[in-house]
């Protein structure tokens, strides 16, 4: 190719690039604090059960590097504080040095393909049962009230109530959970204070029953939560931190009976610790997998909140990129497409056909099937 062909064939490259960025607002730059997105399609945390042992197993390594980009945003599954917040077969833990250790590599895979790396760390809180427990125990939860049995497929066992006193033991659990996440070597750490479980146990009063500073007024529900925050903030910085909230959903019987007061009060009270995002699931997704009608909008949490504003919930390239445009959000998670697109944001880019999803894959513990699997394009 000579001189002229080269410069025509670069100034070709940028020409798409930039009919791209019109047409796909999702493909857009955006600075999101210290970190540079080459574009706005993030890797939603998704549970996958291939964690044996609760330790995070060298296939991670492909899955994750998979579906890197270079700038990209991923965020792991949810990744348990300690021996008791667990509730699902196989899921990673970052409470033991043998699980940090297993971490690393996975990391450095993202890493080497210039991807950007969080990881999302939880207690299931009530959303367990004995088996999953250290010495067979009752799991640990805002309230004593358990969860209807058979729900969601699951055994749940009734919970104990936590004690005022051993409130701090469990923040704690989430600071140090934080710190192994920066000396796996990630980015960051996105609290998971969503989808029914402790930390949305504690703000959402269709559960939470306490009559302690954790319970009863919207600000005493809300203090767990602030808490953790700024344990984790502290110890890590407040730029290297997100949290994930679903205040309109009612996940695992965890709903509230004002979901649009409890979230504002979140986005303004989180500004407080400056962290980076704020990742939100949006009103329409009430229960998994379905889309609802709704007459609620996240948009009073992102105007409130100072940081960058992540929507998830159900999205499509087209209501993505209208959700960019529009001003709704900053950037867009997406979980089941990106799960069998590990190239979505080149399939977004050349509006190629995505792959179907196969639901009945995504929670078996084989290492290969329904995980690494996916096909890329062929171009």
């Amino acid at each position: 190719m000579g001189v002229l062909e080269t410069i025509i064939f670069i100034f070709h490259i940028h020409i798409t690039r930039a009919m791209a960025s019109i047409t796909n607002p999702l493909l857009t730059p955006y600075k999101m604090g210290n970190f540079n997105l080459s574009h706005r399609v993030v890797l939603a945390p998704l549970t996958r059960n291939r964690s044996y042992g609760n330790v995070p197993q060298p296939h991670a390594i492909l899955y994750y590097s998979q579906r890197a980009t270079e700038c990209g945003l991923l965020v792991t599954e949810a990744t348990g504080v300690s021996d008791t917040a667990q509730g699902y077969v196989e899921t990673p833990g970052i409470w033991t040095k043998e699980q940090v250790e297993a971490w690393k590599p996975i990391v450095n895979a993202v890493h080497e393909k210039g991807g950007i790396f969080f990881c999302q760390i939880w207690h299931v809180g009530r959303v367990s049962n004995t088996g999953f427990q250290p010495n067979g125990e009752a799991p640990i939860s805002p309230t004593d009230k358990e969860i209807t049995p058979g729900l969601a497929g699951g055994e749940w066992s009734r919970p104990r109530r936590l004690k005022t006193d051993e409130i701090p033991a469990l923040i704690n659990d989430f600071r140090l959970a934080a710190r192994n996440a920066i000396e796996a070597g990630f980015d960051g750490v996105e609290i998971h204070g969503a989808n029914g479980y402790i930390i949305d146990q504690f703000l959402k009063d269709q559960v939470n029953d306490r009559t302690d500073q954790y319970g009863g007024s919207l600000e005493n529900r809300c203090r767990f939560a602030l808490e953790i925050v700024e344990a984790v903030a502290n110890e890590i910085g407040g730029d290297k931190v997100g949290i994930r909230l679903s205040t309109f959903a009612d996940y695992m019987e965890c709903g509230d009976s004002n979901p649009e007061a409890l979230g504002l009060y979140m986005a303004n009270a989180l500004n407080k610790y400056n962290i980076l995002y704020l990742h939100v699931i949006e009103p329409r997704m009430i229960q998994v997998w379905e889309n609802s009608e709704t007459p609620y909008s996240t948009l009073p949490m992102k105007k409130a909140f100072n940081g960058t504003f992540i929507s998830a919930g159900g999205y499509k390239k087209d209501d993505g990129n209208k959700a960019i445009a529009n001003g709704n959000a900053d950037l867009v998670a997406f979980g089941r497409l990106f799960l069998a697109n590990p190239d979505l944001p080149k399939r977004f880019e050349l509006d190629a056909i995505l792959n179907k999803y196969d639901r009945d894959t995504f929670y078996i513990q084989d290492p290969v099937v329904g995980y690494t699997d996916y096909p890329f394009l062929e171009v």
